[in-house]
């Protein structure tokens, strides 16, 4: 998810590693000293992070003379300096660059990306990315997500999951929601033991997101379209949109998710859910491994119960600058982050890969990791972040969803939220 993109989702995961890579090579892939600048954010134990340097360690063999040198960035850093950066000369020949309509849309709209839709069809990436996740590395002249150029790749993806502490589940003779009503019964039943049922952060992207899932428990895709893509009014106090707002107060008030999570941030939630202190957790693929690394208790995880969309999308992009001196070596490196090797590595280490080999992933929680976003996307169950529409729209979700846990009402919560994507729209 950011997602402020993913939503933030790689907020938890800000600190990270950016690369510069030093290259012999320009764009007809000769020798010649130049330099290629390649900057990601992932931590070095994630599953990406393992993933892209196999790639990288790929990338010397192939050509050699590459010297490595490595520059750190963080997800923050590279967000919000994006477009300036790109348009001097300390741009990166490629890099890591969240996806939406406020993010890498609104960069392709700025004419800083480079236009890769000739060689994702000449590679064939095209061919190994199911419709449902291009829709975020696709943009029209407007920035609009879904249009018709290719402006970044994704080689992984993600998407949101409930994650269950089986053991606090067995401790408190409860059953493994299957169902939306199991879930809300489940729940009932811990708050009457005295356990707060769901991990929850206020301060960041978690809060908001149950609110978008609540939503699209009662839409459809014809309005996922019309709020991420604009093909038609969104009306923010739709059955939906109330519905979303409304139950995620009512949770705060029953136990559901606790008050004094308001101030917290998803690191926090995280960290608690991993420590045992809750029995779900409700976020994204992107804590799958840390979640097998640090969780001391039995474990599962299931798309949110009874759902027909969630949350979820292609993973951050690839993008090649447009003034980008090294672009056939940068192709050349996006290439090798698509092939079997790192994509089955990428699997086995808890991603959620584009275009892996299913029978090499190992591990049989990080297989049904997959499964399940098979089949949402089989489905075109992937309804992406509910901060991507418009510039600025993470911070007002957070804001909001706050004086919601707070005691706002639903309708003057949802009127500002309205107010903010009206006046965010493109022009």
């Amino acid at each position: 998810m950011i997602k402020a993109g993913r939503s933030a989702a790689v907020l938890a995961a800000l600190a990270a590693a950016a690369l510069s890579l030093t290259a012999c090579g320009g764009d007809d892939g000769g020798s010649g000293g130049k330099e290629l600048k390649l900057w990601h954010y992932e931590a070095p134990d994630s599953a990406m992070g393992k993933a892209w340097n196999e790639a990288i360690k790929e990338f010397e063999a192939t050509h050699p003379g590459v010297k490595v040198k490595f520059e750190e960035k963080g997800f923050e850093q590279i967000q919000k300096t994006a477009p300036m950066v790109l348009n001097s000369k300390n741009a990166p020949d490629i890099m890591e660059y969240n996806k939406g309509n406020a993010t890498a849309g609104s960069l392709s709209k700025q004419g800083l990306l480079t236009d890769l839709t000739s060689e994702v069809t000449k590679r064939g990436w095209d061919k190994l990315i199911s419709p449902n996740v291009q829709v975020t590395a696709k943009y029209d002249a407007k920035g609009t997500m879904g249009g018709d150029k290719w402006f970044g790749v994704p080689n992984y993806a993600e998407y949101l999951q409930v994650y269950y502490n089986k053991d606090l589940f067995k401790k408190n003779d409860v059953e493994i929601p299957k169902t939306y009503a199991e879930l809300t019964a489940a729940m009932d039943k811990f708050v009457e033991k005295g356990v707060t049922p769901l991990t929850n952060a206020g301060a960041e992207y978690m809060a908001h997101q149950f609110v978008y899932q609540l939503a699209l428990d009662k839409a459809d895709r014809p309005w996922v379209d019309a709020f991420q893509r604009y093909t038609a009014k969104a009306n923010f106090n739709d059955p939906a949109w109330t519905y979303g707002a409304t139950t995620f107060a009512d949770w705060v008030k029953k136990g559901y998710v606790a008050k004094n999570s308001v101030s917290l941030k998803a690191e926090d939630a995280g960290v608690a859910f991993m420590s045992g202190k809750f029995p779900m957790m409700f976020s994204g693929s992107w804590w799958f491994g840390r979640v097998a690394a640090e969780a001391k208790f039995d474990w599962e995880t299931s798309t949110w119960p009874g759902a027909k969309m969630t949350l979820g999308s292609g993973g951050n992009l690839w993008v090649v600058p447009k003034g980008s001196e090294n672009k056939k070596l940068a192709y050349d490196f996006i290439d090798i982050t698509m092939k079997k090797k790192v994509q089955n590595i990428l699997g086995n280490a808890g991603g959620v890969p584009v275009a892996a080999d299913q029978s090499a992933i190992t591990d049989e929680k990080a297989k049904k990791l997959m499964a399940d976003f098979d089949g949402l996307t089989r489905s075109d169950g992937l309804a992406y972040y509910p901060d991507w529409p418009v510039a600025g729209f993470y911070d007002v979700w957070v804001s909001q969803i706050q004086k919601l846990m707070n005691g706002e009402s639903p309708s003057k919560v949802l009127g500002n939220v309205q107010k903010a994507y009206d006046d965010g729209l493109p022009k």
